[in-house]
C-alpha cells in the first residue's frame, strides 16, 4: 500500500478537538478516488484531541495517527508527520480549519504536472481574503514584508499552512523551530524552485489560536536573522552527476 500511496497530507494539531473530525471528513472528500493517507500529529494535546483522532481511525483507515510525548511546536509537528509519511508527495494544512482542504487537489497538480520545471518542489498556498481580525491581519502582513525584503524569496504569506511539497526536498532542509515560517527562503536556498497559487481562507470553527502577533513578532525577531545567516552560508552544488558508468542513476536534483 505504501508504494502505491501518491500524497500523504500531514496535519499538525494542538487542542483542536473541536475541529477534527470535521478536517478529516473534509480531506476525504477533497481526495476521494485518490492514493492518499492523512498523518495527524498530536503536539502533546491537553484536551481529548488525541481521543478524538484514535476514534476516527476506525471510520477513515488512511488516518495515522502520532503523538508526541511532549509539546514541540507545530514545526516539529510537521516535521515528524512528514518524516512518517509514505507517500512521495506531502500535502500540509493547519489543524484549526482555516485551511480549505478543496484547495490540496489543484496544488498537488500543479506541483506533479508533466511540464513543471525539475527544480520545482513545493507550491504554497497564498490567502487572498483572510478570515482574520484585523489586528491578525495587521500583524502578519507586518512580518511578511519585513521577511521579504530581508530573504527575497518572493512569498506574500509565510503563514500560509497548504503546501504541496516533495518529500526528499523537504528533509533536505535544516531543522531548526518555526522553520515552517521560512520554507520558501530555505527552499530556494537549495537550489529549488517554489510556486504560490491563491487558495481559500475560512473563519476559526472552534478553540483558540495558539499564537499571538507579540510572540510571533518575539520569535521572528530572532529566527529572521537566523535563517539569513543559514542563506548567505549555504552552497549549491547545482546538482550532483553520478560518475559510476554503473550506477543507473543520472543524476540528483
Amino acid at each position: 500500500m505504501a508504494q502505491s500511496l501518491e500524497f500523504s497530507i500531514v496535519v499538525p494539531v494542538h487542542n483542536e478537538s473541536g475541529n477534527v473530525e470535521s478536517l478529516i471528513t473534509e480531506i476525504h472528500r477533497a481526495l476521494d478516488g485518490r492514493a492518499f493517507e492523512m498523518v495527524f500529529v498530536d503536539d502533546a494535546s491537553t484536551d481529548d484531541t488525541r481521543a478524538r483522532l484514535i476514534e476516527l481511525k476506525e471510520r477513515f483507515p488512511m488516518l495515522r495517527v502520532i503523538g508526541h510525548r511532549n509539546n514541540a511546536g507545530q514545526s516539529r509537528a510537521i516535521r515528524s508527520g512528514i518524516m512518517a509519511a509514505r507517500a512521495p508527495v506531502i500535502g500540509t494544512l493547519d489543524g484549526d480549519g482555516q485551511n480549505d482542504p478543496a484547495d490540496l487537489p489543484d496544488l498537488y497538480r500543479q506541483l506533479t504536472r508533466a511540464d513543471a520545471p525539475e527544480s520545482l518542489k513545493m507550491v504554497m498556498g497564498r490567502r487572498t481574503k483572510r478570515k482574520d481580525t484585523a489586528w491578525k491581519r495587521f500583524g502578519s502582513s507586518f512580518a511578511n514584508k519585513i521577511r521579504k525584503r530581508l530573504l527575497r524569496d518572493d512569498c506574500d504569506d509565510a503563514g500560509c499552512g497548504v503546501k504541496a511539497i516533495y518529500r526528499e526536498a523537504f528533509l533536505r532542509l535544516p531543522y531548526f523551530d518555526h522553520i515552517h515560517r521560512y520554507v520558501p527562503a530555505l527552499m530556494q536556498a537549495e537550489g529549488f524552485d517554489v510556486e504560490y497559487r491563491d487558495v481559500n481562507h475560512r473563519e476559526r470553527r472552534s478553540g483558540t489560536s495558539n499564537y499571538t502577533n507579540f510572540g510571533r513578532l518575539a520569535d521572528a525577531l530572532s529566527d529572521l536573522r537566523g535563517v539569513m545567516w543559514l542563506v548567505r552560508r549555504r552552497r549549491n552544488p547545482g546538482g550532483m552527476l553520478m560518475m559510476d558508468p554503473g550506477d543507473p542513476r543520472r543524476g540528483c536534483p
